[in-house]
This record gives structure tokens, sequence and C-alpha cells, in this order.
């Protein structure tokens, strides 16, 4: 009998020891260091990838994913893997889910990634640890092809913009392309509107005198899906005339700003006696 008993008494222990697993990957600190920013619109295939290595940038982190116009169970996974996630019926519209992201954040550092690229957390840290240690803006350092072909609309436009900006050193990087970080400084100063459209924030860190560099290069023209899905939508032509748009918007701010030759000397010619 007390044979049984111990048999019967050595069967039930691992029930007895049996923990319940919660299924949340990963808590927001609730006072962060640092704020990643997600923007989603139906990203289900791809999206856990992206929170898991968000999560691995900092000890102190808070992820954000903005929600808007999902149909498929990206809202879902983005609750379960423990991310604050804003949800919205309706899309918000090319770049705006950045802006209402940024105005949720709590950390000193907001670092912009996409929901539709998983990009390692080893090549995210550059950008946090530039800011930490007092960069402003600290941007990808990705120019885009323009070598061997005829460049892109796009890339043409950032490296436009960066010349425009007296900063012919960045290239094509832009706060167009993720992934970024920004200082909350920053993004106080620049203002939380601007980042609806990147190229104006550019221009407005530019003309507010922030420190921006170029830290690290991801290349998200191999991570990001492929053109011809984008065109198989109906949508590659229509963002690129966005994007290109938003660049011709923040050119016209900083011609405002510095006058028709946008600060370039016009060595002193007498334009009046031709006329």
């Amino acid at each position: 009998m007390d044979k049984r008993r111990r048999l019967s008494h050595r069967k039930r222990r691992p029930a007895l020891q049996k923990v319940k697993r919660s299924r949340t990957f990963f808590q927001c600190d609730p006072k962060p260091v640092v704020s990643v920013i997600i923007p989603v619109m139906n990203e289900q295939r791809t999206l856990a990838g992206v929170i898991r290595e968000a999560a691995r940038v900092h000890p102190k982190t808070e992820i954000i994913v903005v929600a808007n116009g999902c149909t498929d169970g990206s809202t879902r996974i983005a609750r379960r893997l423990g991310a604050i996630v804003l949800e919205y019926k309706d899309p918000l519209g090319h770049d705006v889910p950045r802006a209402v992201g940024a105005r949720h954040a709590k950390g000193e550092v907001l670092l912009f990634v996409d929901g539709d690229m998983v990009v390692p957390a080893k090549d995210l840290r550059p950008f946090t640890a530039a800011v930490l240690s007092g960069i402003d803006v600290a941007l990808n350092d990705y120019d885009g092809p323009v070598q061997g072909q005829e460049a892109h609309p796009v890339v043409s436009a950032k490296h436009t913009l960066n010349s425009f900006l007296g900063r012919p050193d960045m290239k094509g990087a832009s706060l167009t392309a993720v992934p970024h970080a920004l200082s909350r400084h920053a993004v106080l100063k620049i203002g939380f509107e601007a980042l609806e459209k990147p190229p104006l924030a550019q221009v407005a860190a530019v003309l507010g005198g922030l420190e921006i560099q170029a830290v690290h290069s991801v290349n998200v023209g191999r991570l990001n899906r492929p053109r011809t899905r984008l065109k198989q939508q109906g949508k590659g032509d229509l963002l690129t005339a966005i994007v290109v748009g938003d660049h011709l918007e923040a050119a016209q701010l900083l011609l405002n700003r510095l006058g028709p030759r946008g600060g370039f000397s016009d060595l002193g010619r007498l334009r009046e006696r031709v006329r």
C-alpha cells in the first residue's frame, strides 16, 4: 500500500508543477527609453518577425503598432505579442501612421520601421545608439540604385533635396526610408504633423539646426515587398507620385524660407539691365 501511494504521488507531481505559460511574447516598458513605431496595414505575413526584432533593440522599449485599414490578422498578432495597438478601421494614408504613433510615444528615442519588412535587431540598434549618443536624426545610409541604370524618380528626388539643403554628403539618405530614429527633442522641434510628409520633416530638421547623420546602411530594396506586387495592386505609380510630390513640397518650403534661389549665390548678376 505504501509503495502504491508513493508511486501515485510521484505521478501527480508533474501536474502540480506545471506552470501555465503566457502567450504574450513582449511586455512594453512603462518608462521606455526607446519607442518603436510600426505602421501596419495587412502585414500578418511579416509582422510577428518585425515585432520580435524590435523587442531586442533596447532593454527599455515600447512597441507601438499603428494598425490602419487592416482586414487580416495583423491586429490580433500585434496584441498577442504584447505591442501597444492603435487601431483605425480605415487606412490613414501614406506616412500618416508615423505621426500618429509618434504622438503616443513616450520614449526619448523614436525608432521608425515598417510592418512589411523584417530588419534584424543588429541593424536597428545603430540608429538608437546614434540618437542616444547625441544625434538628433539618424538616417538609413541607403542611396537606392543609382548606377548602371536610370535612377528611379524617388531616388532622384532624395538626392536633389539633399543637394538643395546643402547636404550632398547625405546622398540619398532620407526620412522617407526606414529604419530611422529621431530624438524626442527633434520630434518636438520638427512637429508631429511634419512627420506625415518625411521630406518636409527633413527640411525642417536641417533649417532647425538639428544634427543629422546617415549612420548605418540597411538595404531596404532587398527587404521590401517586390515592386511588381505593388504594380499588380495598382499602387506602384501612385506611391511614386505621392513621394515625389512630397519632395516638391519640401523644396517649395525651402524656397519660401531661403529665397527663390534656396540660399544659393547669384554671384551679383545685374538682372535688371536685361529688362
